[in-house]
């Protein structure tokens, strides 16, 4: 007979495409319309092929994540791999630099649906529309995890049709001569003038699209069966890879250029009133919305699992309270109102500045998860006989970790510049933490995969249990 779950536990509510849905939607399929512009002219052109090497890229690093997430199921993410396979350090400091982008996502969602309605109603303050958005989805993330599931999966559905009727419309607009006059020219994907260094730079920019499949490993305590994140992993970042490919190309061949744009920097509006007019539009517009509040339920989700997870394998009374779960609710009930009163920021901030920290934290716990691949099962387990060991363990970690670093490499002056502030700030906090690393950051997991902090005398803390 199954045991009851202890009431300071997560709740397990969450399905194989409930939690591909909390990943899609974290993931944002219409961001592409939003970026378009801006890849366009980053690309000269090519915005698929930049997606196209972003989604290669991804794609071994989401095979370490479902390697790793099966022999660490714990809701930590790249945190608890590196805490656990390199050293607890080094974990802190991965899931530091992760904190960055994690807790602005959130942020950027909130400051996009600040920015909607503002153009809707311009007499009304900012500040209110972000207190009421931000509230309305901190509750929602408060109360319920499979309530937020649904309205996420319903939102996420909505996007995936009115990116489909774009899809035929465009179609029907090409048939009859407009853009490249063909769904078939091969010219989104390369034509005279594209250099492969642009389409990298147009990668790190549309990556950060696909920051979100690997959020899928925060819900893994809430999974019904543990088994099934790294299934959901994989899937997640198929659909949406194939989703973004699908919408870029047909995009691209309507609109081989922005010429004719009046705003570059947000494309989405015009792209839908070229496309079906008015009313087109307006049901693109209300897709859009709908995108970042699916966004935002998921990034608010994953981002307060994260803190939950850091604090749980914490000591002291700040760690005591952001790991605190409800006991009615079983939600990380601090960490996720924490996440909301970050989130209020998106009233003072500008999309320019918050976007331009994006990625320097997901890129950097990408290569460290290539990298715990090959420490835990190459170097530890010694797992490096034959071809096929050598390949899985090795080889493809390996190329993750290469893709992963070319595209951290490449990111903007301004994201470094913040990400580096930021990590600083980070090993500054260790070194407090530690007392200048006389005392060590221990973490341990035990069977269901949940951590506890392992005292000097080696019982559980009463933080643990």
């Amino acid at each position: 007979m199954p045991s009851t779950p202890a009431p300071n536990s997560l709740r397990r509510s969450l399905g194989l495409w409930a939690i591909v849905g909390l990943g899609l939607g974290y993931m944002t399929p219409m961001t592409v319309f939003d970026t378009f512009g801006i890849v366009t002219g980053e690309t000269n052109g090519v915005v698929p092929a930049a997606y196209l090497v972003a989604l290669v890229a991804m794609v071994f690093t989401a095979i370490s994540y479902g390697r790793m997430t099966r022999v660490f199921p714990s809701a930590g993410s790249a945190y608890t791999y590196a805490s656990e396979t390199i050293h607890p350090n080094v974990g802190f400091l991965v899931g530091w630099s992760s904190l960055l982008d994690y807790l602005l996502l959130p942020l950027v969602n909130a400051l996009i649906v600040r920015l909607y309605l503002e153009s809707f109603f311009p007499q009304v303050p900012g500040w209110i529309w972000v207190v009421g958005y931000v509230a309305l989805i901190t509750a929602m993330n408060l109360f319920s995890m499979s309530s937020t599931s649904r309205v996420n999966g319903i939102l996420v559905v909505f996007q995936i049709v009115l990116i489909g009727v774009f899809v035929v419309l465009t179609w029907a607009a090409l048939n009859s001569g407009a853009g490249n006059g063909t769904p078939f020219s091969l010219d989104p994907l390369v034509h005279q003038g594209v250099h492969l260094g642009a389409v990298i730079g147009g990668a790190t920019v549309v990556c950060f699209s696909f920051i979100g499949f690997d959020a899928i490993t925060m819900y893994t305590e809430e999974a019904k069966d543990a088994r099934t994140v790294p299934r959901a992993i994989v899937l997640a970042l198929l659909i949406g890879g194939a989703i973004f490919l699908i919408a870029a190309w047909f995009a691209q061949s309507r609109f081989p250029t922005t010429a004719g744009f009046h705003f570059t920097d947000d494309t989405l509006p015009e792209i839908a009133l070229k496309t079906g007019g008015l009313f087109f539009q307006i049901l693109f517009i209300s897709a859009a919305v709908a995108a970042a509040v699916a966004s935002s339920l998921a990034s608010h989700a994953s981002v307060s699992r994260m803190i939950y997870v850091m604090a749980r394998n914490g000591s002291g009374r700040v760690s005591r309270t952001l790991a605190y779960i409800h006991p009615r609710f079983r939600t990380p009930a601090t960490a996720v109102l924490l996440v909301g009163v970050v989130s209020l920021l998106a009233a003072a901030f500008t999309l320019e500045f918050v976007s331009s920290m994006i990625n320097f934290g997901a890129l950097i716990a990408f290569t460290v998860v290539n990298a715990t691949v090959i420490i835990h099962f190459a170097i530890r387990r010694r797992e490096r006989r034959g071809a096929k060991q050598v390949v899985r363990n090795i080889v493809l970690p390996g190329i993750g970790m290469l893709l992963t670093g070319v595209l951290w490499a490449n990111l903007h002056l301004d994201a470094l510049t913040y990400g580096i502030v930021w990590l600083t700030i980070g090993i500054i906090t260790l070194l407090v933490l530690t007392r200048a690393f006389r005392k060590p950051l221990r973490a341990k997991l035990d069977e269901d995969g949940d951590a506890a902090i392992i005292t000097r005398e080696g019982a559980p803390s009463e933080a643990a249990r």
